[in-house]
């Protein structure tokens, strides 16, 4: 860490919403591909987020998680929040969490198009009958091209969001403090949100009015289904993990997107870089960013993603006003307990590329096992 002491202001305590946070360190969500087949969490999932609530991340947000049986799985050995068994065992993950006083938020997942779901048999589905830019992911089983997924009805949509807001509910029932909705990255309501993907000519077609209309319905069908201090924040990007170049037409775009998402009732926006440094991707014509905008169009609090292990921008991006947390995903894994290495002004153990592949095989490894001690 290039600059460290226990003043940061990444340590300073806030809050989102009705959470007391013990500071603005927050783990970003990650993909494990480590449930079981079925969906279920395993042990080893708690084991894991345990890890970071131990090493003294403030907000712990969980990986992409589906929230129904038809279209939404992403990936085999993905986590659901569906069924009676998905709740239970994930009990077990909020029980290791709140055990050291932290909270943690499931975040719920629709991949939309970027289901490989033709791997295990399953059709794919999308706001239009076009096929996703690039390949299949092979570190999650995928292979070739992605295949085109139908355009869905108005009652497959309708359905979407009832699965969204069930899971909602199961994820309180789980001991959840909140829920993230997925909206970035190119999953499926990012596939609504983008021009190039969404040709429809209805009302969540066309203007981005009408292109952020599912995002803010699933938000607010959420808000109605939770009530009102249950927690629920929105992930949202201009890159994609198929289109690492894409950007917003512009700050009026990203406004109206912001602005939607704070009128539906969301808690906090959440603003990712999808691999990409917060530098590379957050910043708009004239130095102002997008997460600072974010922050002032819709009076929420934002976290900001991309680079933030290292404490010198992670200290600007707090101090300058352009986010109010931050996220931190692969040099979390590295360095679980981070936020403590921060405070002391400890170096950083270097993140190796091998943490991430699929947790389910580096458990098993001597290696992984060593290296999650160490940062115990």
């Amino acid at each position: 860490m290039n600059t460290a002491t226990n003043t940061h202001p990444a340590l300073a305590a806030t809050r989102i919403g009705d959470l007391r946070l013990a500071n603005r360190l927050a783990v970003s969500p990650m993909t494990r591909v480590s449930a079981s087949p079925d969906g279920v969490p395993t042990t080893e999932m708690a084991d894991y987020y345990g890890e970071f609530a131990r090493g003294g991340f403030g907000l712990v947000i969980t990986e992409g998680t589906y929230t129904d049986t038809r279209y939404s799985q992403g990936y085999f050995n993905q986590p659901g929040i569906v069924t009676g068994r998905h709740v239970a065992a994930w009990r077990e993950v909020t029980g290791r969490v709140h055990a050291q006083g932290v909270p943690i938020v499931l975040q719920l997942m629709h991949a939309g198009a970027l289901s490989q779901g033709s791997h295990y048999g399953t059709a794919t589905a999308g706001p239009s009958a076009v096929p996703p830019l690039g390949r299949m992911l092979p570190e999650y089983g995928g292979s070739g091209s992605w295949p085109t997924p139908r355009e869905m009805s108005v009652a497959d949509i309708e359905e979407a969001i009832h699965g969204f807001a069930a899971s909602a509910v199961n994820a309180a029932e789980a001991g959840f403090d909140g829920v993230e909705v997925h909206g970035a990255n190119g999953y499926l309501l990012d596939q609504f949100l983008t021009a190039y993907t969404n040709r429809r000519d209805d009302s969540y077609g066309g203007p981005v009015a009408n292109r952020v209309r599912l995002a803010a319905e699933v938000v607010a069908a959420i808000r109605a289904a939770v009530g009102p201090d249950f927690c629920v924040g929105v992930r949202l990007s201009q890159t994609k993990v198929n289109d690492f170049t894409h950007r917003w037409a512009g700050a009026h775009e990203a406004q109206a997107i912001f602005a939607a998402l704070a009128d539906a009732g969301a808690t906090y926006l959440h603003v990712a870089s999808e691999g990409r440094n917060w530098v590379e991707t957050a910043r708009l014509d004239g130095g102002s960013t997008i997460t600072g905008l974010a922050r002032k169009v819709s009076g929420l609090p934002v976290i900001a993603n991309g680079g933030m292990h290292d404490a010198e921008q992670a200290a600007q991006v707090l101090e300058d006003g352009h986010a109010d947390l931050l996220a931190i995903g692969r040099w979390a894994l590295a360095n679980p307990d981070l936020p403590r290495r921060l405070a002391a002004g400890a170096e950083l153990e270097k993140f190796d590329p091998g943490m991430l592949e699929p947790m389910a095989t580096l458990a098993n490894s001597a290696e992984w096992r060593k290296t999650r001690r160490a940062g115990s």
